[in-house]
């Protein structure tokens, strides 16, 4: 853990030492966020450890060129197409957005719903965003908030 989070601290460092905007800033810490946890789920003992280092390396590369290229309003698009797939949207069912400036586009498909031992309710997703047609994909946990959002917890 505590080299993952030397790893974390590195990235975040080059990253802040480059000429980044705050769209692939973000796109790189998010990226790195799930690339580690990602990571993190392969091998165990000193395999585990290497294998969620180049998960933060490898998602935090991707996420910079994909929060390079997304503006404010396909950030918007995503995030409203994300709020209304986690709350009504059976699972297995894709909701799209895409953004007719950019053409920039994605999809969000909640795949599992469950309540957890402090009650609240969760659900895991895929989300996918396609930019200058390269598409990534990101599989998160969203958990509803006391005032009715769904923010992603994973």
């Amino acid at each position: 853990m505590k080299r993952m989070l030397g790893v974390i601290i590195c990235l975040v460092a080059v990253v802040g030492c480059t000429n980044t905007g705050p769209k692939e800033l973000g796109g790189t810490l998010v990226g790195a966020g799930v690339g580690g946890l990602a990571g993190s789920q392969i091998g165990g003992g000193t395999g585990r450890i290497v294998a969620t280092g180049l998960g933060v390396l490898i998602g935090g590369l991707v996420g910079s060129e994909v929060g390079r290229s997304l503006d404010r309003a396909d950030r918007l698009e995503m995030e409203q197409a994300t709020q209304r797939s986690l709350e009504s949207a059976p699972s297995g069912q894709v909701t799209t957005w895409r953004n007719p400036d950019t053409g920039h586009s994605g999809t969000v498909e909640p795949v599992r719903t469950y309540e957890t031992s402090q009650g609240a309710y969760c659900r895991e997703f895929q989300q996918t965003i396609s930019v200058g047609g390269k598409v990534e994909k990101a599989y998160g946990t969203a958990c509803r908030q006391p005032d009715g959002t769904w923010k992603i917890v994973q």
